[in-house]
């Protein structure tokens, strides 16, 4: 009788024992849910708040901005007149700036993140190597422009021109399309790599054959945020002498005869998009403030629009993608 008294009170110990560390499981659990909609509430409110602060501003914008967008607008050069000045100056410059930004900053800083990943020996010097890039996505844009002036302009003669504004934009973007590049291919899972090899393929092949190929909607994803980046810095041109007020165009890339393209424009004067809205937008006069708008509203646009592209593409690359 004692004993079955004894084993009655020892089961009845350890379910009391195994209830209380339930409840003390629940009470954590509950805790811990509380705190993970705390958070998910906070991140909401940050969200909206970034989402609607844009919302405004771009609101704002269009409404200011909507009335000027006309042929003329995007056809007229600058002028002391608020009602027929134009963005045609601004918007050619910035395209050519950006032409020679892409053509530099892509190849290098694609093949510089697949020599980081894949090629280069792992050792103090590459370690630091891969610090210094990464810290160099924060560097801010105004230590660039001052390299810029000092190395392209005034050390290799370039002066102030289109090329040199876009050597410095690559310089600037360069870091974001090497972290980039890095990232998409560390995504790649391993037995890609393994199968190549099994087969007999060589380290560029399986590269150029499979590492890039199923990295590159990553690839692209980085260059096209490093470009949008690029299309609405102003510091950096600034620096290395974009003009504030250019009435004329930059030679023509193409040419009616042989050979049919031309790099005079490389070594023109120009000026971009935000330069000419830091323009309107130092003058007092309302009009010009409307005209800032305009501009402003234009180069959101075409922000947005490169971002949309990527996602874009990005999706059709991953569609098409077979594991």
């Amino acid at each position: 009788m004692y004993c079955a008294n004894v084993t009655v009170k020892f089961i009845d110990n350890s379910i009391m024992n195994k209830t209380d560390e339930l409840n003390k499981l629940r009470r954590i659990i509950g805790l811990h849910k509380r705190w993970d909609f705390l958070f998910m509430i906070t991140g909401i409110i940050a969200l909206m708040i970034a989402i609607l602060t844009f919302i405004a501003l771009f609101a704002q914008m269009l409404i200011d901005g909507m009335p000027r967008l006309s042929w003329d607008f995007f056809t007229s050069f600058p002028s002391r007149r608020p009602e027929s000045a134009g963005i045609l100056s601004a918007w050619v410059g910035t395209t050519l700036v950006m032409l020679v930004t892409a053509a530099t900053a892509v190849p290098l800083g694609v093949g510089a993140g697949v020599y980081l990943e894949e090629y280069a020996p792992k050792n103090i010097f590459t370690e630091i190597l891969e610090i210094n890039v990464t810290n160099l996505a924060g560097v801010p844009s105004i230590i660039y422009g001052l390299l810029a002036l000092g190395l392209f302009v005034y050390q290799l003669g370039l002066g102030q021109s289109i090329l040199s504004a876009g050597l410095a934009l690559a310089l600037l973007i360069l870091p974001v399309v090497i972290v980039a590049t890095r990232e998409a291919i560390r995504s790649i899972p391993v037995a890609i790599r393994e199968g190549a090899y099994a087969l007999g393929a060589t380290k560029w092949q399986t590269v150029y054959d499979h590492l890039l190929p199923y990295s590159s909607a990553g690839i692209l994803t980085g260059i096209i945020i490093g470009l949008a980046r690029a299309i609405g810095e102003t510091a950096p041109i600034i620096t290395i002498g974009a003009l504030t007020f250019i009435a004329f165009l930059p030679p023509s890339p193409i040419t009616e005869g042989f050979p049919y393209i031309s790099f005079e424009w490389l070594t023109a004067p120009f000026t971009v998009m935000p330069i000419q809205m830091f323009n309107w937008v130092s003058r007092p006069e309302e009009a010009f403030q409307l005209n800032a708008a305009a501009a402003g509203l234009v180069l959101v646009v075409m922000t947005l629009t490169m971002n949309g592209l990527a996602i874009y593409l990005r999706y059709r690359m991953r569609k098409n993608i077979k594991w």
